[in-house]
């Protein structure tokens, strides 16, 4: 290494150190708030009294202090407002949660408990850490909402942007591989399996924060490597889309939309057909 490579690596965390807030600070914060909100997650804790849930959540209260302090300059309030904000929004995220929790429990015949959901599924997992850092998002919060659905990204497999908007009873089964973008409005008592994608027609930066992501409205099931695209696309309610379609059009409530398999069956005679080899 020479002495300019390690000056311009030294000049880069003088210019940006204090600009970001720490990653690990954040993922530990959405472990700690989880594993206070639901002992399955935790794996010493325990609390034995009232009172030491509100030392914990005081705790949780100043680590959130901490990490919003490098972003200070960016934000549109005061951190200690928009702290108190999301713990006074906190009761409605465990609400949410347990709502989570239940439809993935009655849409998973391989779940044995809503134990077994809470604990295991990593689509829940991914769930809750999508409904914390969205009060962030909504809040203007650079970054850190961002860090915190990576963490669960790297973990589940599944991709949900913290600006998404999701409604209650939300179910993703299996999940390795769902993407929901930024500007996803998602209804009630909605079910994506694994692979599905919600995506935008354009990357193109121009479209930023305009809406690029589909709309899917209330009691839709979207099944796997099923890919939805567009702002302008909307599945109407009590829709089934099936695995493998690709939508960039709206569809009506009530729809049935299914890819379909062309099937040939093959010859007995030896020699009739051609090779044919598929890469």
């Amino acid at each position: 290494m020479t002495e300019q490579f390690a000056e311009q690596v030294f000049q880069n965390h003088q210019q940006h150190s204090a600009a970001f807030p720490s990653k690990r600070r954040a993922h530990q914060f959405c472990d700690d708030l989880l594993e206070l909100l639901f002992p399955h997650f935790a794996a010493e804790e325990e609390y034995f009294t009232r009172q030491e849930i509100d030392g914990k959540l005081a705790l949780l209260s100043s680590d959130l202090r901490k990490i919003l302090r490098p972003l200070e300059p960016k934000l549109s309030r005061a951190p200690r407002e928009i702290v108190r904000d999301f713990f006074e929004a906190l009761p409605d995220i465990y609400r949410k949660l347990w709502l989570d929790a239940h439809a993935i429990e009655e849409g998973d015949p391989a779940a044995e408990s809503l134990h077994e959901v809470i604990a295991a599924y990593p689509g829940f997992f991914a769930i809750c850490t999508h409904r914390i850092a969205h009060v962030l998002y909504q809040d203007d919060v650079p970054i850190l909402p961002r860090i915190m659905t990576e963490h669960a990204h790297v973990r589940t497999g599944v991709d949900i942007h913290p600006g998404a908007t999701i409604g209650e009873s939300f179910c993703i089964d299996h999940g390795t591989g769902v993407v929901i973008g930024e500007t996803t409005v998602i209804g009630d008592h909605v079910k994506l399996y694994q692979g599905v994608s919600l995506g935008a027609l354009s990357v193109s930066k121009e479209q930023a924060k305009k809406k690029r992501h589909p709309t899917i409205e209330n009691n839709v099931v979207v099944y796997s490597n099923a890919t939805i695209l567009g702002g302008q696309t909307i599945i109407g309610h009590d829709s089934v889309i099936g695995g493998n379609v690709f939508l960039t059009e709206s569809v009506p409530p009530h729809s049935v939309v299914y890819h379909t398999s062309e099937i040939k069956v093959r010859s007995k005679t030896p020699g009739v057909e051609p090779i044919n080899f598929v890469i």
